[in-house]
């Protein structure tokens, strides 16, 4: 029943009652220890508080850093994955996402690490010129689309 459940023995003990004279074994200094900050009344401190040297928080630099407001992430494909990945052919963006290559929510930019042996027809939002030149001499184009970006 209900009314008959006890804790576990040994599971719940009496709180150590400190200050109560010397015979109990923790009068005086009460377990504090003698003199210094943790041993006065009151003795925590404000979040951020490193004992009187400067914090952290006042050391740092008053201003943040600057992010270009018209600033474009691009999502970058490189050559060498193309070539491991992606039979020859003519591909776009939303092609290149349904191959898993790129998630398809940001401008792409094609990017030259690697070589291309294979006659690709790519339609992306920029590219590099050593990646342009690649493709061309693979024998593919490489078309930009200015709307997007």
């Amino acid at each position: 029943m209900l009314h008959t459940l006890k804790p576990n023995v040994g599971s719940k003990k009496n709180r150590k009652r400190v200050a109560r004279g010397n015979a109990s074994g923790s009068g005086t200094t009460a377990g504090r220890g003698t003199k210094g900050q943790q041993s006065r009344t009151g003795k925590g401190h404000r979040m951020g508080f490193e004992g009187g040297q400067t914090p952290l928080i006042r050391r740092q630099p008053k201003m943040g850093g600057f992010t270009p407001p018209r600033s474009v992430t691009m999502e970058v494909i490189n050559l060498d994955l193309l070539e491991k990945k992606v039979p020859a052919g003519s591909y776009d963006v939303a092609a290149l996402a349904a191959l898993r290559l790129l998630s398809g929510k940001r401008p792409v930019k094609l990017l030259g690490r690697g070589t291309v042996t294979k006659k690709f027809a790519l339609t992306v939002d920029a590219a590099s010129k050593s990646a342009k030149a690649a493709i061309v001499k693979a024998g593919g184009s490489v078309t930009i689309v200015k709307n997007r970006v």
